[in-house]
């Protein structure tokens, strides 16, 4: 044994061969973190002194190669001076330059994954060898930066400008089969045969077979295109990219830039200007939310693994009600991988919800992100029924009927008697309180909320209220099957509207407002979505459903009467009085039309104005700063109330809720991120300024003391 550390160990194979293992002892992944990159120095160090060694092999003890660096302590330089960035990164380059340099040909034989510095720790080597299940990709642009260990110098070389664009400024990550296309790695093997195959690569090198100094040549020379072809190349990159990252998100076009300014130069003087560059990105607010977003998922992550490790697991669940929801429902708990039985009260409504499990994976199958045998393997996992026949096998219940208090208690009370000792029993409720719901059950302990957002598919969040009288045993089982599921649950206590919805309403109240003191609707859409909103609150008003928005602000308006009931007939009211429910019927704000691949398009309606007449004041100017404060300033202040009266855990599962619930944009990392980040005296400045508006534009005592003391959520 040449050297063995904590997380990293090097040994003597055969013929002069070494291997460089990664194998952190104290985690269940490898990460690059100080004690692994004071250990790869180390050994790199050891081997470039050592004698008679004839080539190295990269590889993991672990199920994943290198997931990436460790953000929690790789962010703390960010805080840095931009100097102070360019030259930790032009040290650690040194690392990554000195192993790429070693006298002798390297291999990396990559399990699992290989992301971010992991994976430039991969390109530093002459040849990379990728198990058939193992994925690869540089993603730093989803953390607002982008490669910084050489990433950005390499990979263009390697794989050509154009496939390095769309890799690091999609932050895509790749397949074995793409990665051995595109050429970022040499062969593709089974995993069983990765170690086997990197030595034998090795074997060749020495032999002279293959020319490794030819390959590192290539990585540390300028890009061979003629100053025409990368205008070209560039240019043609630079709209696209600019088009998908949008104006809030700079990393991906810096990225592009920084590739661009290096193209003719040889790596040290390349990997030179992207440290400059990433330095000023480092600084950006934009990186401060998305790292900080990064690291509330781990923290709620967390969570959900401690309430999974506590649970029963569930081996068959139920849906009660097989209309959409219900069959979205089904159809994600079967394709993840639980079965499910689908019941409803007629044969109509269970073909709804088949169909509506058929369509999702019809596009899957379209799609070819899986087959006919995936296909009818998960309708399998789907059990269609009009009776209880089966429900004494079942582990748990989703209830999805229709959201009425009467008609909820009622099916819930039925189907408890049917189902078997222990059972968890849920209600897929957005409004309704958990607390009355258990009122007609005879083990309110086995029962919770599970709202799921529509629709089930793509929504990511789902929220597990805890009633006063719920279990942990259940919150855990919940958790644990959300979690299974594909979904990231947050765990909230029992109030009108839980989180979401609780902090969603005062927002819609800050709308109302607006409009009934003659702002323009449209207006208002538009600057919301220009500060990041994937919609302005009239559309989205249209993509919930106006009936269902109604529905939920009688029950807020009786839940908090001092702050969201209202004594006029809002906008809501009138369209629901009106019946323009939105998307459901083809016409709200907005009307809608089917476009060619079958989705709602938005349209203009110029009847709209008159139809709101009497809801609507005189017409008013507003400027974009006051209708953004107008409608923030209410779901900032309800979010801070949430995390105060303990309905959420913490000010990081309320931001994450937030974006994962209601699509709060991600660049501005949460409610309490944004608090934060504008300084909470400043906000309650800004919010004094409206105070005369009511209950909902006035901060609470906590965040005005700690206004005062200059203190911060986070």
């Amino acid at each position: 044994m040449l050297m063995e550390g904590k997380t990293v160990r090097v040994a003597a194979v055969e013929n002069g061969i070494y291997e460089l293992v990664f194998d952190n002892r104290e985690h269940s992944v490898n990460t690059l973190n100080q004690a692994t990159l004071a250990e790869l120095r180390e050994a790199i160090t050891q081997l470039g002194n050592q004698s008679g060694v004839t080539g190295l092999l990269l590889s993991s003890a672990k199920e994943s190669f290198i997931v990436g660096a460790d953000i929690t302590e790789f962010s703390q330089m960010f805080s840095h001076s931009e100097d102070d960035i360019v030259a930790a990164l032009i040290e650690m380059n040194g690392l990554i330059n000195a192993l790429e340099d070693l006298p002798f040909p390297t291999v990396a034989a990559i399990n699992g994954v290989a992301l971010g510095g992991g994976f430039e720790v991969c390109l530093a080597t002459d040849y990379r060898v990728l198990g058939s299940r193992a994925k690869v990709g540089l993603p730093e642009v989803k953390l607002g930066i982008y490669p910084g260990w050489g990433g950005t110098v390499r990979l263009s070389r390697l794989i050509g400008v154009d496939s390095a664009n769309e890799w690091i400024c999609g932050g895509v990550e790749k397949r074995a089969d793409a990665a051995l296309a595109e050429g970022a790695v040499d062969a593709v093997v089974a995993e069983s045969q990765l170690r086997e195959a990197g030595l034998d690569l090795l074997q060749n090198c020495i032999a002279g077979k293959f020319d490794y100094r030819a390959r590192r040549v290539e990585k540390q020379s300028p890009i061979k295109l003629n100053q025409i072809e990368q205008m070209m190349a560039f240019e043609s990159a630079r709209g696209l990219i600019g088009q998908k990252a949008g104006p809030h998100y700079p990393a991906p076009l810096a990225a592009l830039t920084t590739i661009q300014k290096h193209a003719n130069l040889s790596r040290d003087k390349a990997i030179a200007v992207e440290a400059k560059g990433f330095a000023r990105l480092a600084r950006n607010d934009v990186t401060k939310a998305l790292v900080g977003l990064f690291l509330k998922d781990q923290q709620v992550k967390k969570i959900s693994r401690n309430y999974s490790a506590k649970a029963t697991p569930v081996a068959q669940a139920a849906v009660l009600g097989a209309g959409i929801m219900g069959g979205g429902v089904a159809y994600q708990s079967a394709v993840k991988g639980t079965p499910i039985l689908m019941k409803d009260i007629a044969a109509p409504a269970l073909q709804l919800g088949l169909d509506e499990a058929n369509k999702l994976l019809g596009g899957q199958l379209k799609r070819k992100r899986i087959d006919a045998g995936k296909m009818a393997k998960v309708l399998n996992s789907i059990t269609p029924t009009l009776s209880y026949g089966d429900f004494n096998r079942v582990d748990l219940v989703v209830e999805a009927v229709v959201e009425n208090e009467a008609v909820k208690k009622s099916v819930l009370a039925e189907v408890e008697a049917h189902l078997p000792e222990g059972a968890t029993l849920t209600s897929n409720t957005s409004t309704i309180s958990i607390n009355r719901l258990a009122s007609a059950l005879k083990k309110p302990e086995n029962f919770c909320g599970m709202h799921f957002f529509n629709p089930v598919h793509k929504m990511p969040l789902v929220e597990v209220i805890r009633g006063e009288k719920t279990s942990e045993a259940t919150i855990a089982r919940t958790v644990a099957y959300a979690t299974a599921m594909g979904k990231t649950p947050i765990v909230v206590n029992d109030c009108p509207g839980f989180l979401v919805n609780r902090v969603l309403f005062p927002y819609f109240g800050g709308f109302c407002k607006l409009i009934e003191e003659g702002a323009d609707f449209q207006q208002v859409d538009k600057v919301m979505e220009r500060f990041g909103w994937p919609m302005g609150p009239a559309y989205l008003l249209d993509v919930v459903g106006i009936d269902t928005a109604h529905h939920a602000d009688a029950v807020m308006a009786a839940g908090f009467p001092d702050r969201m009931s209202h004594a006029n007939e809002s906008v809501i009211d009138r369209m629901f009085k009106l019946e323009r429910f939105g998307q459901k019927n083809d016409k709200g704000f907005y009307r809608y039309e089917l476009d060619r691949r079958g989705r709602p398009a938005k349209k203009l309606d110029d009847s709209v104005p008159g139809l709101l007449e009497g809801t609507i004041g005189s017409r008013s100017e507003f400027s974009d700063d006051e209708i953004i404060a107008r409608m923030m300033i209410p779901l900032c202040i309800e979010t801070a109330r949430c995390v105060e009266e303990g309905i959420v855990a913490s000010a990081a599962e309320a931001d994450m809720g937030l974006i994962y619930g209601i699509g709060f944009p991600p660049f501005r990392g949460g409610a309490m991120h944004y608090m934060d980040q504008m300084g909470l005296a400043a906000f309650c400045e800004m919010a004094a300024r409206y105070e005369a508006l009511g209950p909902l534009y006035q901060p609470t005592e906590n965040m005005k003391a700690m206004a005062a003391n200059g203190e911060t959520w986070f």
